[in-house]
């Protein structure tokens, strides 16, 4: 599975109906670059293609509030980036969708403790100091392969169409943010490209 996260235009979501990643990600925690409000989320996802899943990505966020978002929205997946705790996962959890947790990867113990967090999946991204994410630096895909992952995961972090073919190594399920953009800006080129790669290894 594919993951293209980060969209917030129109014209992102133009680009991944031409091209149909498996899923979409849309920040919808506020103060990051790619925040992108639940409004135009909603506006913006309208004209989504039905075949495409889409992911609330959010950071600490007020159960309350993500509830919201999921209903209007009509969230596939929520996908939580900070320190959320089992608790909280099992609040989020009778929301009712898949919930997949981020983890910043220093240690094994880091996806260790991930595990027992009852998720649905996994997200292994790279760990770097006071960033909860969209860094573009790449994890540590060796201390990943080596280590034995109970439950499904997307690897994350500083995958580009120069590197994916050896992401695909570590994971089938990859998740890309930056590798799509140009200038801070979702690339059509390089969702295309990306999109032929992953086809072509997945095939």
């Amino acid at each position: 599975m594919i993951k293209l996260c980060g969209i917030r235009r129109g014209e992102d979501v133009s680009y991944v109906n031409e091209f149909l990643p498996d899923y979409i990600g849309m920040i919808l925690a506020e103060g990051f670059r790619r925040t992108v409000d639940i409004q135009t989320a909603r506006t913006i996802t309208r004209a989504l293609d039905s075949r495409i899943k889409k992911v609330g990505v959010f950071v600490d966020t007020p159960v309350d509030r993500v509830r919201q978002a999921a209903d209007i929205l009509s969230l596939d997946v929520i996908q939580l980036h900070g320190h959320e705790d089992r608790s909280y996962i099992e609040k989020v959890r009778s929301i009712g969708i898949p919930v997949w947790k981020a983890v910043r990867v220093k240690s094994r113990e880091d996806i260790r403790s991930a595990e027992v967090l009852d998720c649905d999946m996994l997200l292994l991204d790279s760990f770097v100091s006071g960033k909860v994410g969209g860094t573009g630096t790449v994890s540590d895909w060796e201390l990943i392969r080596s280590t034995r992952i109970d439950i499904p995961f997307f690897l994350a972090g500083g995958i580009s169409e120069e590197n994916l073919k050896d992401a695909l190594t570590v994971s089938p399920n990859i998740d890309i943010s930056g590798g799509i953009e140009t200038n801070g800006v979702k690339d059509r080129e390089k969702i295309r490209r990306i999109m032929n790669i992953y086809k072509g290894a997945v095939s």
